[in-house]
């Protein structure tokens, strides 16, 4: 038998199983949550496994040891930050306040969560609904629960997917989804559709693939829900001084923003920090280490990362949201010449640095703040000029 045939056998094998795991398992789960069996039926007719998707462990096989990734998010932080990504968020942003003025204002009021912000999500997530989400929402989920390394997690949307359906807020079918099962314009999962969508429009019904106005009461509601203070801005870009250290980074550090000052910090605009934030908690950001801009955040940018837990997404909404309503400029700290490496490789040097005793957050090959932290603590303990960033060099020092 050649390869391909075997391989052919092999999944149909697998599809076979498939069948039987979404009547042996899912439906009664699903049965028990109020799902009927028209809405099972309806979900998943038609539907196989999506073997084009990332992460997929077929019964019986193990899951593979990452090999060398590299994400937008963790490469070269600079290239989220693209002249493309952010003049397009923002033009056509400005182009949506007007448009959807009426609603943003009503969803201000109701949760403090300025308009802005919630049009920089919005066009993060699917370029205000100019992205097209095709993907079969049930065909996805449904994969990803019965393969995938994250199986619990995707089977309970799956459930939930399908209570979204019994619900009758669309057809099943025409529930779609990008690759990873988020739905909708503003990306929710479908949990997060149940417990935070909302009817913005006034038709009965939370519309969130079609509806701007259900998108962005959406997403003013889970920002809200999530502790958003509408007394507080999300962040300011400043200079750090030298002596300064870079580890001083993350949301367990935070001290009053007039506490910053003293040590030295100042708004990179050279304006004073505004007198209603001198006295809230400031944390210490730099997202790049000493090779990036830095920022000064409140609470409020911690509550962006509950929607997406990168810090790089988190400044991009809160920076192209200031340059929805305010005009500003490009950062001035300039991003410097990093990234390169391989998940593999920073994942190497955590597991070093752990093993010394820090707390990098996990060893997952991805330079967040407990990474960077880290990596100034040992650079200052080493007698090197902490720059809190993984780099190529550190390689013969922080890998066996």
């Amino acid at each position: 038998m050649t390869s391909q045939a075997a391989l052919a056998q092999d999944r149909a094998e697998v599809e076979r199983q498939f069948q039987t795991w979404l009547q042996e398992v899912v439906w009664p789960k699903a049965r028990s949550k109020g799902v009927s069996r028209d809405t099972m039926q309806q979900a998943f007719s038609g539907v196989t496994l999506n073997w084009k998707l990332p992460d997929l462990v077929p019964p019986g096989r193990k899951a593979k040891t990452p090999k060398n990734q590299k994400q937008a998010e963790f490469g070269s932080p600079g290239r989220y930050f693209n002249s493309g990504s952010v003049q397009g968020a923002t033009s056509v942003g400005r182009k949506m306040a007007k448009q959807h003025s009426a609603i943003l204002a009503s969803v201000e009021r109701e949760t403090g969560v300025p308009g802005r912000i919630i049009l920089a999500i919005w066009g993060r997530e699917s370029g205000y609904g100019q992205v097209p989400i095709r993907h079969d929402a049930f065909r996805v989920l449904s994969t990803k629960a019965f393969m995938s390394t994250r199986a619990e997690y995707f089977t309970n949307e799956l459930i939930a997917a399908l209570q979204i359906a019994e619900a009758g807020y669309l057809l099943a079918q025409d529930m779609k989804s990008s690759w990873a099962g988020a739905l909708g314009q503003p990306q929710f999962m479908p949990s997060n559709y149940l417990t935070y969508a909302r009817d913005g429009d006034g038709d009965g019904r939370a519309d969130i693939w079609g509806s701007p106005a259900d998108t962005i009461a959406s997403i003013g509601h889970y920002l809200d829900q999530h502790g958003w203070l509408s007394s507080r801005d999300w962040g300011f870009e400043v200079s750090v001084p030298a002596n300064v250290s870079c580890a001083l980074e993350g949301p367990d550090q935070g001290r009053p923003i007039h506490e910053w000052e003293k040590m030295g910090i100042r708004r990179i605009s050279g304006r004073p920090f505004p007198d209603h934030e001198r006295d809230g908690l400031g944390y210490l950001m730099m997202p790049a280490g000493r090779h990036g801009p830095a920022f000064l955040v409140t609470p409020n940018f911690y509550v962006l990362k509950e929607y997406n837990k990168s810090d790089l997404y988190a400044l991009f909404v809160g920076h192209v949201g200031d340059r929805i309503q305010f005009g500003v400029d490009d950062f001035v700290g300039q991003w410097g010449p990093v990234g390169g490496l391989y998940r593999s490789d920073i994942a190497a040097m955590q597991r070093t640095l752990e093993k010394m005793g820090h707390d990098v957050g996990g060893a997952d090959g991805l330079p967040g703040f407990k990474t960077r932290r880290s990596i100034g603590r040992w650079q200052m303990t080493s007698g090197f000029a902490p720059t809190c960033f993984p780099e190529p060099a550190m390689k013969a020092q922080l890998t066996p």
